[in-house]
């Protein structure tokens, strides 16, 4: 096979969805961020078909979208949404049911949307997942996965960020994640919050009280949606991304023989107005959390300390030193507890009920 132009995450996530085990060794080898891909090849139960890619990538439902990329608000942007497609619904469970979905609103983008509502619970509160390049969807598959998302009478919305998993097609190899990051951190901001318009419109979810996790590139996402838009009311993020600059310079992310293409000014400017410590300070959300792997190479020590610098007055933050305690406080790739209890405790904003009218006379 022929690798020349792919860059090695791509190689590795590759290498890895064809696995069957994953080992401690090759977690500690690639980094803890990719820990989570762990979780989504191993054998699950109650696998939901795989959707497949829109093969209409000339559609002129779209011809008038519209799209800024210089900001992660939807101010400047005029996206189409159609129609979502028939569900595939999993409900064998008898304490959650399970609906993929698939949301467009740009050409050549279909986007999976999970939708995992606990059983019994009328109007849940709703917790969107974003982990980072490269996980894609199939952990949303998983019946211990699932449970862990549910469990408090918590309904999960799962999705990924853009060119990647199986958002990532119609792409030459040396065209990725990472070498077009304004494009895709500008668009998954802008899919937060179309995501969020559509879970409103199904009349089903209380969106009054939304929360978001995120981690890696999905954590600088979750910032700069939540710093655009006050409906997410509790954040929680774990090892963001940011500082453009010195994090292109120094970290092991980038390919080392594409990094010169990523310090170049003009590649820069164009992420400037995305960048992490600047949204930061201005999220939205009435309570959030700041979480970081401090044994975490993708991210350098001194761009972790700058971000943590950044967080707003009175923000939590908390500090993993090893994968060991990082993976006890993350079992089954989940950490949600912390979140769904800043989410119960806001005051309830519902409208009152309406008073039934006396009889006239």
């Amino acid at each position: 096979m022929y690798f020349k132009d792919i860059p090695i995450r791509e190689t590795i996530m590759r290498t890895w969805l064809s696995s069957s085990v994953v080992t401690t060794s090759d977690i500690k080898k690639l980094g803890a961020t990719l820990f989570f891909l762990a979780w989504t090849i191993l054998p699950a139960g109650a696998q939901l078909p795989a959707r497949p890619p829109d093969p209409t990538q000339a559609d002129n439902r779209f011809d008038n979208v519209i799209e800024d990329w210089a900001t992660p608000s939807l101010s400047g942007s005029h996206l189409l949404p159609v129609p979502p497609l028939s569900p595939f619904v999993d409900d064998t469970h008898s304490e959650y049911r399970v609906e993929l979905f698939q949301l467009q609103w740009r050409p050549g983008d279909p986007l999976d949307l999970y939708v995992i509502k606990p059983t019994g619970v009328k109007n849940p509160p709703v917790i969107l997942n974003l982990y980072g390049y490269p996980a894609d969807t199939p952990a949303y598959r998983m019946e211990v996965f699932q449970k862990e998302l549910t469990k408090g009478g918590f309904a999960a919305v799962g999705f990924v960020c853009a060119l990647t998993g199986h958002r990532y097609h119609g792409r030459p190899m040396k065209e990725w994640f990472l070498s077009e990051l304004q494009e895709s951190l500008a668009t998954s901001a802008h899919d937060v919050q179309m995501i969020l318009n559509y879970l409103a419109a199904r009349g089903d979810l209380d969106m009054t009280r939304v929360g978001m996790f995120g981690q890696g590139s999905g954590a600088t996402i979750a910032i700069l949606a939540s710093a655009v838009d006050p409906r997410i009311k509790v954040l929680d993020v774990l090892d963001p991304w940011g500082d453009w600059p010195t994090w292109m310079a120094t970290s092991e992310f980038p390919p080392k023989d594409e990094r010169p293409d990523y310090v170049k000014p003009e590649f820069l400017k164009k992420i400037a107005p995305l960048e992490t410590l600047d949204w930061l300070p201005k999220i939205q959300a009435k309570k959030s959390r700041f979480q970081q792997l401090l044994f975490d190479t993708d991210t350098p020590p001194p761009v972790k300390e700058k971000l943590r610098a950044a967080v707003p007055a009175g923000t939590p933050v908390v500090l993993y030193k090893t994968i060991d305690e990082f993976k006890a406080a993350f079992p089954y790739s989940t950490n949600l507890d912390w979140l769904k209890r800043e989410l119960r405790a806001l005051p309830d904003s519902s409208p009152p009920a309406a008073k039934p009218t006396s009889p006239q006379p």
